[in-house]
């Protein structure tokens, strides 16, 4: 089983490892972060190899359990989630139950109720994975290494309009946010980067393939509708301007 644990108070993050693993021999904590906001920017790498259970505090900086419990339910319905409290924040423990979480335990916590926790949750882990037909049983890294292709393939299609990162996000059922980062860190460029090398590849092809056609002409094929825009962008991009390009010189990216 692969955790996560997310509290400001280093100690408790460090004891819970402890206890857990002595609980749990299979259990391994994959992250342990200072607040909700960094145990976000790392959810999608852990999620996406395999991450199984979030153990997250309420009260926390920058980002809380609840904010960060709500970001998690947007992209994954299958990570179990148990909030950790104290007595004075017991009702605002009991509003993250609608995000589907798996419990809350008072701090301190009580190691015999975390061991029946982690149990009933290794138990459902189990089970779903007995559960699930073999023909659709792909990983959840198959699953999103399909939703990124699945993207630069309608980015392939469409370099030439206008770039529209929730519509994209729809058509692979994720979240803008959480598809953004997933891309990048496949890919190991933003999908604005990446529609950009795209535009920039085919204005070559069309420099070099259709000496007819005007360099404001390209500009505007390959979706830029400020010549000089694209024209700085180029240069900076490939080394050479659009026009010397054409005439055979090349240049070196960025100068």
């Amino acid at each position: 089983m692969k955790v996560m644990i997310v509290d400001d108070e280093e100690m408790i993050r460090l004891g819970l490892e402890k206890i857990m693993s002595k609980l749990h021999p299979n259990l391994s904590v994959v992250g342990s972060y200072s607040n909700g906001a960094v145990a976000w920017d790392n959810f999608a790498k852990l999620y996406s190899d395999g991450l199984d259970l979030v153990v997250t505090d309420i009260k926390m900086p920058f980002m809380d359990g609840i904010k960060l419990i709500e970001k998690i339910r947007e992209v994954a319905s299958d990570v179990q989630i148990i909030v950790l409290s104290g007595f004075e924040e017991f009702e605002y423990a009991r509003a993250a139950l609608r995000f589907g979480v798996k419990d809350y335990l008072l701090k301190p916590v009580d190691k015999i109720q975390l061991q029946e926790r982690l149990v009933e949750i290794e138990s459902l882990r189990q089970k779903a994975l007995a559960n699930k037909p073999e023909e659709s049983a792909a990983p959840i890294e198959d699953r999103e290494h399909h939703a990124v292709e699945q993207v630069k393939h309608e980015l392939e299609q469409s370099y030439d309009q206008p770039f529209e990162l929730e519509k994209l996000a729809q058509s692979v059922g994720m979240n803008g946010s959480y598809l953004s980062r997933l891309f990048r860190i496949q890919t190991n460029m933003t999908m604005t980067d990446y529609v950009i090398q795209l535009r920039i590849e085919k204005a070559k092809e069309l420099l070099i393939g259709n000496p007819a056609l005007r360099n404001y002409e390209i500009s505007q094929l390959v979706g830029y509708h400020d010549p000089v825009y694209f024209n700085k962008l180029f240069k900076k991009t490939v080394g050479v301007t659009p026009k010397d390009y054409r005439e055979g010189k090349r240049g070196t990216p960025g100068s």
